[in-house]
């Protein structure tokens, strides 16, 4: 017998966008809720108008941005600056959606007649989770931003980078992936509460206030000790060696070292062949190590830049050392361990044609997960929505049209 996907009743009418609500509400279709994106050609999503493009060639269906975290849904373009279009979102909610989710600034939903104080009138067994870069409430809730924001709100950036040099932004939006399983976690207990009680209910999520937890640590030692954490480089205040060491390779080639404890210290030096630098009397503590961690860099990549960072990663992992290749794009998706799992899925879509995918990162050995589609090009599904979901007429969509609602 087929196993059912655990969330095939759940049906989300989605007025996220750019990343942490796009990624939640992803992961969602892919585990079987039916999800609706409503966008607007007017004022697009970032992330379709943002690199990489298909070919190098910018186009509004041609981001594999976009495409990568609004896989599995369908798309409707809604102007809701229009009274005619948020009638029909209205109609989405309160006819056909159990669940509605936004990421957009105090106000918007509300002038769309789409909040929930509103929509929990007639649908008391609604659930809206909203959320904003620094929640819905407070002296900076109205403050727009995205995750690119968010990093240096919630300090990411301070600790990023070199002690001699300006703060570096982390790769990406890194707040917006690390926020999203909040979102996925309050939306399953919500369900779960409906499903007991009959009731929904308003989550409100603050992606700042989610992020904070992953600098617990440093925020905690401040607090106690009053010391603040800043820019180290690739270095810990915890272990030695600790950085990024050249490799042999063509191009530049990287592997990860970090030794904490004595017993990985030893391990460490019988892999490398235990040179007589490493019998040093300076070396032979951590806080030695420590503290002549410059000329022990130096030594370790020494050693390093003579092997390919496969070899040095599988040496000393074997050895209980933690080591990691630092790998490229072109290598994740080489990767055997991520192709082993399926990481790495491949759907047509009909503009980019076919284009890698990424499932949920977890499995569930009774409740399968599911990539149905591509990301919806802007408005694909629009007439399937408008006649078969919410039953219009050829008349009624015709005059959507002729008002700009569509857009």
């Amino acid at each position: 017998m087929e196993k059912r996907r655990i969330f095939e009743d759940v049906k989300i009418a989605d007025f996220t966008w750019l990343a942490v609500g796009p990624v939640a509400t992803k992961f969602m279709a892919n585990l079987g809720a039916t999800v609706i994106h409503v966008e607007s050609g007017t004022r697009p999503d970032l992330t379709r108008v943002s690199y990489p493009y298909k070919d190098f060639q910018a186009g509004i269906n041609r981001s594999a941005f976009f495409a990568l975290y609004n896989d599995s849904k369908y798309g409707i373009t809604l102007n809701l600056r229009l009274p005619q279009a948020q009638e029909v979102a209205q109609r989405l909610v309160y006819e056909w959606a159990n669940v509605v989710v936004d990421a957009h600034l105090p106000g918007h939903m509300e002038k769309w007649g789409l909040d929930y104080e509103t929509l929990r009138k007639e649908r008391p067994d609604l659930i809206h989770l909203a959320t904003a870069l620094q929640g819905k409430t407070g002296p900076y809730s109205s403050m727009p931003g995205h995750g690119m924001a968010g990093v240096s709100l919630a300090g990411f950036s301070e600790i990023t980078g070199w002690p001699d040099r300006e703060p570096a932004v982390p790769f990406g939006a890194y707040t917006d992936f690390i926020a999203f399983p909040h979102m996925v976690s309050a939306l399953i207990a919500a369900l779960i509460h409906r499903k007991k009680t009959g009731k929904g209910q308003y989550i409100e999520l603050s992606q700042l206030e989610a992020s904070l937890q992953f600098l617990a640590p440093p925020i905690m030692d401040y607090m106690i000790n009053g010391r603040v954490m800043t820019r180290m480089g690739n270095r810990s205040p915890f272990a030695a060696p600790h950085a990024i060491y050249r490799c042999q390779g063509e191009g530049e080639k990287w592997c990860a070292i970090a030794v904490s404890t004595d017993e990985e210290w030893q391990s460490f030096c019988n892999v490398i062949g235990n040179p007589a630098w490493t019998k040093d009397p300076k070396f032979s503590t951590p806080e030695g190590r420590k503290e002549n961690e410059n000329e022990l860099d130096e030594l370790v990549e020494q050693w390093t830049v003579n092997y390919p960072p496969e070899e040095i990663m599988t040496r000393l992992q074997e050895a209980g050392v933690p080591a990691g290749a630092v790998e490229s794009g072109e290598d994740l998706v080489a990767d055997p361990q991520l192709n082993h799992r399926g990481t790495h899925v491949i759907l047509e879509h009909p503009e980019i044609g076919p284009h890698i995918y990424q499932p949920p990162p977890y499995r569930f050995s009774k409740t399968p997960h599911e990539l149905t589609m591509p990301a919806p090009c802007l408005g694909q599904h629009n007439e399937y929505i408008l006649k078969d979901i919410l039953g219009m007429s050829d008349d009624e969509v015709a005059e959507l049209l002729i008002a700009g609602a569509l857009e």
